[in-house]
């Protein structure tokens, strides 16, 4: 991460300060102080205030915070950069109040600050650097076109690997060793990969079951590169010709997708945007099959903001990727998802992820 990078989220940062009246921020979560520092090591602690941009850390990350986080002053802290040892960074800065991530701190951890801070308020707040995060740079939707291209090429194989008699364990792993050798440094999360009546569990571990003809394949998977996740779906019919139950749910599901793609934009609400799909859905018959939300944020986490779900009140930035992923699931039978990546920008949206949507392995 660059320097100019750094500063400019520093800057982000003390504007809330200032909004929120406060004299200084906390970080605990890994994927915010990375976010924010460049500093990747598994024990951290960040604290920002108008004046200073401090790191906490033990023996075993000093030289690598030195390496990925110029920006921000080293605290040396003991066996264990733990909370207890929070007083060294505060005396530095003066502060008398003090905001920290309420969604990831503990009830043990926010009493200990308060018995370790006396004289501080402390105020927790659900939400810190996450919507900053929303909207992506230049630089985080490089990383995340090229782990989107990882992933299309792997997903482009499918038709070339499934055969009658593969396990849904087989497949995922030539998939996963596919996008290794592509360049991905590891897998956005495990390969999904449910066959026949398996498909009709949205997050289906591979199992030992045996694909057959006639079967319905969701697949499900994504590529990670250097923190940042691709995610991608497509879903496959095995035989030449499709049966009518595969083609009337796939198509309701296809038709669903192409409508929220449609009317996708910032400025909606993920509400708005859920609707979009599950209204297509909802008219087909299939509302009690689609349980989930029609997507997610996608960036140094897999899930993250914004939502685009029935509960998402919030409007859609411009600057944040997100999925577009509706699914019909039909217990005892099988089920059909399709996601795609994508960005909002001012004009609409842009496609992160263009693998071909072929769903017949004709066999």
């Amino acid at each position: 991460m660059t320097n100019d990078t750094t500063t400019t989220r520093l800057a982000a940062v003390r504007g809330l300060l200032t909004a929120w009246q406060i004299d200084g921020l906390l970080i605990t979560n890994p994927t915010n102080y990375r976010w924010l520092s460049g500093f990747t090591g598994s024990a951290c602690t960040l604290l920002v205030t108008a004046d200073h941009a401090l790191l906490g850390t033990d023996f075993r990350y000093w030289e690598q915070a030195r390496q990925q986080a110029p920006a921000f002053t080293l605290v040396k802290m003991g066996r264990t950069a733990d909370l207890t040892t929070l007083p060294q960074m505060i005396q530095q800065t003066g502060l008398r109040s003090l905001a920290v991530e309420g969604s990831v701190m503990s009830v043990n951890q926010f009493n200990t600050l308060q018995k370790e801070l006396a004289g501080i308020t402390i105020s927790p707040r659900p939400d810190t650097l996450e919507p900053l995060r929303h909207i992506k740079s230049t630089a985080e939707l490089d990383l995340i076109r090229r782990a989107a291209a990882i992933t299309d090429w792997a997903m482009s194989q499918v038709n070339e690997i499934v055969r009658p008699g593969i396990t849904e364990k087989a497949v995922a792993w030539e998939l996963e060793k596919m996008m290794r050798e592509r360049g991905a440094e590891g897998m956005a999360f495990e390969v999904i990969v449910a066959s026949g009546p398996n498909a009709a569990l949205a997050h289906h571990h591979p199992s030992d079951r045996a694909v057959e003809m006639g079967d319905s394949i969701v697949v499900d998977m994504g590529a990670r590169l250097d923190g940042y996740h691709s995610d991608l779906t497509r879903s496959f019919y095995v035989g030449a010709t499709p049966s009518a139950e595969f083609e009337a749910v796939y198509g309701t599901v296809l038709a669903a997708q192409t409508a929220a793609l449609d009317g996708l934009r910032a400025g909606i609400t993920g509400k708005q945007a859920d609707a979009l799909a599950r209204d297509v859905i909802t008219a087909a018959g299939h509302g009690e099959h689609f349980g989930h939300s029609l997507g997610h944020g996608v960036g140094l986490e897999i899930h993250e903001g914004p939502n685009l779900s029935v509960l998402g009140e919030t409007a859609l930035p411009v600057g944040a990727v997100v999925t577009v992923e509706p699914g019909i699931y039909v217990p005892g039978w099988g089920g059909v998802r399709i996601e795609d990546l994508v960005v909002l920008t001012e004009t609409g949206m842009e496609f992160l992820s263009h693998c071909p949507k072929n769903p017949v392995i004709a066999v």
